[in-house]
């Protein structure tokens, strides 16, 4: 059976039913990953220390792209930010709805454009919703439309080279290749339901700093995870 939001569905009965079966993750050329709906409603304390530090650096007027089950808005919003969450899921807005986040958005980042922001936040390896390496320059030149002068974008994302690498340190890739190692193909599946296949991107941050670089926008700290993971702040050249 197709159904066009496992997440969303997953999120949602969680929510409101306390239902924690996991969601399975397929990725062309990998295992499956199963992901229980109840980490997208992690604490403060239960996030890694990359997305701790965006919440920490996170200042003035917040978009919160991708909110999901909100617990960046939720915390942001405690703490007396101004957040916008912007969610594409109808079932994942329904959530973020009751959990009291003030304004909720139901709208494709792409489409939205009619408010401007001091922090845009995208975690969770926010570069995969630009979903390949041709598309990431379009995606940053749109969120640079919606950055206040001297605001900031925190986007977080990995490095794949990992997965390619040999003991010696040196990494089997073709760099010749039609396809960037980074781009993946993903699906999900819940209670026996699956998603469509979208793209999803992962970026090493030369590229990231050449793709900003061409957007107008500046990297003005790189702070690095415990394995090949990575939090930009972005902002203005």
């Amino acid at each position: 059976m197709l159904s066009s939001d496992p997440i969303g569905q997953a999120v949602h009965n969680f929510h409101f039913k306390r239902i924690d079966s996991p969601v399975t993750i397929y990725a062309d050329g990998f295992d499956p990953d199963l992901v229980n709906p109840s980490y997208f409603f992690r604490s403060f304390k239960q996030m890694p220390k990359l997305e701790r530090l965006a919440l920490e650096k996170a200042q003035g007027k917040i978009l919160d792209v991708g909110a999901c089950a909100g617990c960046h808005s939720v915390y942001l919003q405690e703490k007396g930010f101004e957040v916008t969450a912007l969610e594409q899921s109808a079932l994942c807005c329904q959530v973020l709805k009751d959990r009291k986040l003030k304004t909720v958005v139901h709208q494709d980042l792409f489409q939205f454009a009619s408010q401007k922001f001091d922090t845009i936040l995208l975690l969770m390896n926010g570069t995969g919703i630009a979903g390949t390496l041709q598309n990431f320059n379009p995606f940053l030149l749109h969120l640079k439309k919606l950055l206040n002068p001297g605001g900031q974008i925190l986007i977080d994302s990995s490095d794949l080279i990992y997965l390619y690498m040999e003991e010696d340190g040196s990494a089997l890739v073709n760099l010749n290749a039609s396809d960037y190692y980074g781009e993946l193909t993903y699906q999900t599946e819940y209670n026996g339901s699956r998603g469509n296949k979208f793209p999803w991107l992962y970026l090493d941050r030369d590229n990231l700093a050449k793709e900003a670089k061409n957007a107008g926008l500046k990297i003005e700290t790189f702070d690095h995870g415990n394995h090949f993971d990575y939090l930009a702040t972005l902002k203005h050249a």
